[in-house]
């Protein structure tokens, strides 16, 4: 039974949904056309003159003949009647005709002598002069409003640019709850006081209490900011408006206020009700002044929001929710109290998180009786929700190719890799290369082992891998970590040199395959001199200017700070001086191990991929107990190149 008064379906652009089969402007077309038909035929029959067309000049010898019987004279035409209708269909004729009435001025005469009855014709020109402008302003009007419809119409015409694109779905057609959001506890128990108020506003009304404007959800990419927003419409059961913050300014002046006046309208008509803007930092960057000028556009479409949100009343019931991963390029307007006046951060998950992630996601997939949802998400330290969501979808794909009936936990492992070193290669690699990525990897694999508080190794491979990864040393952390302390940085330099020290003293040379961790070591020890102040030599000072972007691995243009030529000076020769002692420890510990070193690169020449336990075995070290719980973070693997 349906209920009273339901919500109407509305279509992306905020007009009435209309039916898959709707046809309107074909039909109006169609109208058009049969309506000029008809006045055709009209005009045909019932206004066209009556008989057998003929030629002037038969006429003429028909009336010398006297076979003409009477005559009927117009303007234009001359319609007449034959005497004998037995002669003239044997002669093939009709026994009434029509001619065109040509400059025969004995035409009179000729009538008279041959004594034929005619007579003039009462001329009646209103009806045809009318169809004559008539039939073809029809016609053109009925093309333009089927060309303007098309133009102007809901479907997104070139009329209809100064419209909101919002994408809106009714109550009803939200079915996403906060039971389907798992990872974000803290922001989800954030957002249930805004359902609380869109399902019982007078709760915070009476008390004098006004809920906020504005919720901007913050946080790094496919954390599931857009999930939690549409969750916050099903769970409260109101009408949902989505779209993008680039949707908003097109080359057109003024077209983004105008979509954001149109925007709001909208809302208001359909409070209460949620409005999500996904990518606000595309409409909401900071304004600027600068000399080659300014997008006057934009920041025209900013102003227009901010004056839509300072002037938009609360008790409405109307909600702005927001969501970008860049919000330190924000306008502060924007996040004053009073607009965005509260900030959710949606982090990515810790291990609970993401095996109750992993839970959600593997419900409609065939997992085996023997897979670890808990060691999946152990193993998986780093990955957002959506990193999560393509893991299950690819362990699932690497099962049925092997024509597999479930996934088991083989395919979870090696959906892992694939994430986060590519797909696997296999290419023609000459003995000397295979010789020396093998050393590489088991350099950082060894000295990695060797030091006190680095990740535990879980696994090494030569098998090539992505863009330029001939091999690679995953480690599985055992414990979350938010932070590291100076040891701990220092020893990751050393692992990061290892690969270019066991080459050195292997082979007695170096290759190019180092250039990805000189990269990663050069950065690690530049921040912890500018940015950590754990510089004995430069103090505690912060010497990079530049904000390093919060969500985004991305990186900043390289402006040197507020420091003088010899402070910079300075920082180069301690920056050296932090990674040559990195590398003289990591030479030492591979000195000191050097034929444990070449057993470890033979073992991996003959097996391409080496487990951590087999790495602790012959390092002698006690094995790590694989039915402790592991919290990991998988680095970006070691590329050689």
């Amino acid at each position: 039974m349906a209920a009273p008064n339901p919500t109407p379906r509305l279509n992306p652009r905020g007009g009435d949904r209309k039916g898959p089969g709707s046809t309107r402007p074909s039909l109006s077309l169609w109208y058009a056309l049969g309506f000029i038909l008809l006045l055709g035929l009209v005009q045909m029959y019932y206004l066209a003159p009556a008989g057998r067309p003929l030629p002037y000049s038969e006429f003429k010898t028909l009336l010398r003949n006297g076979s003409v019987a009477e005559v009927t004279v117009g303007e234009q035409t001359i319609r007449g009647t034959l005497k004998d209708a037995a002669v003239a269909s044997a002669q093939g004729l009709a026994k009434q005709f029509t001619t065109n009435r040509i400059d025969d001025p004995k035409l009179v005469e000729e009538l008279e002598q041959q004594q034929i009855k005619y007579s003039g014709e009462m001329v009646n020109r209103w009806l045809p002069e009318l169809l004559g402008w008539l039939l073809p302003l029809v016609f053109f009007v009925a093309i333009w409003g089927f060309f303007f419809r098309r133009m102007s119409g809901a479907e997104g015409g070139v009329m209809s640019f100064a419209r909101s694109r919002a994408k809106v779905f009714a109550d009803d057609e939200v079915k996403v709850r906060f039971a389907d959001v798992a990872g974000v506890d803290e922001a989800r128990e954030e957002l249930k006081e805004i359902v609380e108020f869109l399902k019982n506003p007078k709760k915070y009304t009476n008390l004098g209490g006004r809920i906020p404007k504005g919720v901007l959800l913050v946080g790094p990419p496919g954390t599931g900011k857009t999930l939690l927003a549409r969750a916050v419409a099903g769970e409260a059961h109101v009408p949902f408006f989505s779209l993008s913050g680039s949707e908003f300014v097109e080359m057109f002046v003024g077209v983004g206020a105008a979509r954001i006046r149109d925007l709001f309208q909208q809302a208001e008509a359909k409070a209460p009700c949620i409005v999500f803007i996904d990518e606000l930092d595309a409409l909401g960057k900071a304004r600027v002044q600068s000399p080659v000028g300014s997008h006057e556009e934009r920041e025209q479409t900013l102003n227009q929001l901010l004056a839509e949100m300072d002037g938009f009343d609360s008790r409405k019931g109307v909600i702005i929710m927001g969501a970008t991963n860049r919000p330190e390029v924000l306008d502060p307007a924007l996040l004053r109290p009073g607009r965005f006046d509260r900030q959710v951060l949606v982090d990515k998950p810790d291990v609970k998180g993401r095996e109750d992630i992993l839970r959600i996601h593997v419900k409609g997939v065939k997992v085996s009786a023997d897979v670890d949802i808990r060691k999946v998400a152990a193993r998986t330290a780093g990955f957002a929700g959506a990193d999560l969501a393509n893991l299950v979808n690819e362990a699932a794909l690497l099962a049925a190719r092997v024509d597999k009936t479930e996934v088991g936990p083989q395919e979870f492992e090696s959906a892992i890799e694939r994430l986060v070193a590519g797909l696997e290669r296999k290419r023609v690699m000459s003995d000397k290369d295979r010789e020396t990525i093998a050393y590489h990897e088991t350099g950082h694999a060894v000295v990695a082992s060797a030091l006190e508080g680095q990740y535990p190794v879980h696994k090494i491979s030569i098998v090539g891998r992505g863009f330029g990864v001939l091999g690679y040393t995953l480690h599985l952390p055992t414990e979350e970590r938010y932070l590291s302390s100076r040891t701990q940085l220092l020893g990751e330099l050393a692992v990061l040199l290892g690969g270019r020290t066991a080459e050195e003293l292997t082979f007695g040379e170096i290759t190019t395959g180092a250039q990805n961790d000189l990269l990663r070591a050069t950065d690690i020890a530049r921040a912890m001199v500018t940015e950590y102040g754990m510089s004995d030599e430069l103090g505690l000072i912060h010497y990079e200017g530049n904000k390093r972007p919060k969500f985004l691995d991305i990186g900043m243009p390289q402006e040197r700070g507020l420091y003088s030529e010899e402070t910079a000076v300075k920082i180069d020769a301690e920056v050296m001086r932090i990674i040559s002692e990195a590398h003289a420890r990591a030479r030492q510990i591979l000195t000191d191990r050097r034929e444990q070193v070449d057993i470890i690169a033979r073992r991996l020449l003959s097996v391409e991929v080496m487990e951590g336990d087999e790495l602790r075995r012959i390092l002698g070290l006690p094995e790590r107990d694989a039915a402790a719980p592991a919290a990991p973070a998988v680095p970006a693997p070691t590329p050689v190149s």
